[in-house]
């Protein structure tokens, strides 16, 4: 059993009262739970469902996830790898549904910033919430991270998002480009004990205090990048007021914003009996909103925001509160990087650029949204970019070979090229970047699929099928 310091007792109770005990004991005995969530330009949560033996029930508010009962090796899955859905704990998934919300609810293409992206459930969330005008920026300041983060957004396939590797400050320059931030500034992690033993460790009053003073620093950095009149997601996976309710109010005081009332989420506040895409049913006010989640899932309303933890809903920590910009800012200046060199490429969707670039690894062919394309090249030219557009492949000599980002986006044109359905040990086989042998399939590139899902290319050349998936992603079990 963990035992805790009596300072982290009493923060604990300050926050919930008498919930408090309940949450102490799930921290301290409890067992952390499993969810996943389908990435629905991919599979749906029906469908998805159907794979898993312990599949429980839908999570409130969520939309195509669910709790799972017990938790698979979710490596030895080749669908994850295909980014047919997301592993994720179910309060995190909260403030994804949040900012689908407002996406939903913009009158006009919105840019988007996820600033502490990290290892990419919240941004996966976004980019399944996207219009495809709207654009998503996910960023990542530790570079090991941000390398994971751009890995599962392409798995993800969406082809409107970036991937960035770059200071807040650096967002700081960019005056009023984005209509919505999401911050999930890195904390104390009370909220995430029962994952990380080494956190309960770690704990101290000390580094609370340090964590509060680091959030509030991000949150001024970046704060010129948002618009008059943007929002502000604001949330952790903690607890105590300093780094939560204390830090909203200094942001609405010291750097102008209010605070509003939490867009419903996305099942909690549904008409009843439409099944699963209802209409959501309109919440005008900040006490209607928290009260109404707050008895679908055990949340809490805090004076500023939703506070879930263990004990009370079937998930880790997490505080979320919504802001919405009152200071003026200028307006963003987008300018154009230079000109690329065009190129033809038959296996892209209509509505995408595609262009020839030099890299450090030679040249390839990438594609862009049109639509997005010179918005995409801005960021380009003002970021560290990890991941922008679509790698389509690349150049060797007067040939082209495809590249693994190209199978697994919503980009790539599929009846262009033969493909061949792997069985699952063959996927894994092909996960482990093995040669295999592919006698029924034809000569040349072939997109290999796992349950009609592309998981990469191969070139069969008969005897064998030379493995076209990244060695940076190969799995290791």
């Amino acid at each position: 059993m963990t035992v805790f310091s009596q300072a982290f007792i009493e923060n604990t109770r300050a926050v919930f009262g008498g919930a408090a005990q309940a949450v102490l004991d799930a921290l301290a005995q409890g067992d952390a739970v499993t969810a996943v969530r389908a990435n629905p330009a991919k599979i749906s949560a029906n469908d998805l469902r159907c794979r898993f033996e312990a599949a429980g029930e839908d999570i409130p508010w969520c939309r195509d996830a669910f709790w799972l009962d017990s938790r698979p090796v979710f490596s030895l899955d080749p669908l994850l790898h295909a980014g047919a859905y997301y592993v994720q704990d179910p309060s995190a998934m909260f403030v994804g549904s949040l900012a689908g919300r407002l996406i939903e609810e913009g009158k006009r293409p919105l840019k988007i910033l996820d600033l502490c992206a990290a290892p990419g459930g919240k941004s996966t969330a976004i980019a399944a919430a996207l219009r495809p005008d709207d654009l998503l920026i996910a960023n990542e300041v530790i570079g090991s991270r941000a390398t994971i983060l751009a890995e599962n957004m392409v798995k993800w396939g969406s082809v409107n998002t970036v991937v960035t590797n770059s200071d807040p400050k650096d967002f700081g320059r960019l005056n009023g480009c984005f209509d919505i931030i999401i911050a999930d500034v890195p904390c104390s992690g009370e909220g995430m004990f029962r994952k990380d033993a080494g956190a309960v460790a770690e704990w101290s009053v000390e580094n609370v205090k340090l964590c509060a003073a680091r959030q509030r620093r991000i949150v001024a950095d970046v704060w010129p990048a948002l618009k008059p009149g943007g929002y502000l997601i604001y949330s952790t996976c903690t607890f105590n007021r300093f780094e939560n309710d204390d830090n909203v109010q200094w942001i609405c005081e010291q750097l102008g914003a209010e605070v509003i009332a939490p867009v419903a989420p996305l099942r909690a506040l549904s008409a009843p009996g439409q099944g699963e895409h209802r209409t959501p049913v309109p919440c005008a006010d900040l006490p209607c909103a928290l009260s109404q989640l707050a008895q679908e899932s055990g949340a809490i309303e805090t004076e500023y925001g939703l506070q879930f933890a263990p004990g009370l809903v079937r998930g880790e920590g997490q505080y979320v509160a919504l802001l919405r910009k009152t200071a003026s800012s200028k307006p963003a200046s987008f300018t154009t990087s230079k000109p690329l060199r065009k190129a033809s490429c038959d296996w892209i969707q209509a509505g995408m650029s595609c262009y020839a670039v030099d890299t450090s690894a030679g040249q390839m062919l990438k594609a862009y949204p049109a639509n997005l394309e010179s918005d995409i090249r801005f960021f380009e030219s003002k970021l560290r970019t990890i991941r922008s557009g679509v790698a389509v492949a690349s150049v060797k000599g007067r040939d082209l070979v495809p590249l693994a980002d190209l199978a697994l986006s919503q980009a790539f044109r599929r009846e262009c090229m033969p493909d061949l359905e792997l069985t699952a040990e063959q996927a894994l086989d092909y996960l482990r970047t093995k040669p295999l042998q592919l006698p029924d399939a034809p000569k040349g590139f072939v997109t290999v699929q796992y349950e009609q899902l592309p998981i990469g290319f191969v070139k069969n050349i008969g005897s064998r099928a030379n493995n076209l998936f990244p060695q940076a992603w190969r799995l290791r079990m």
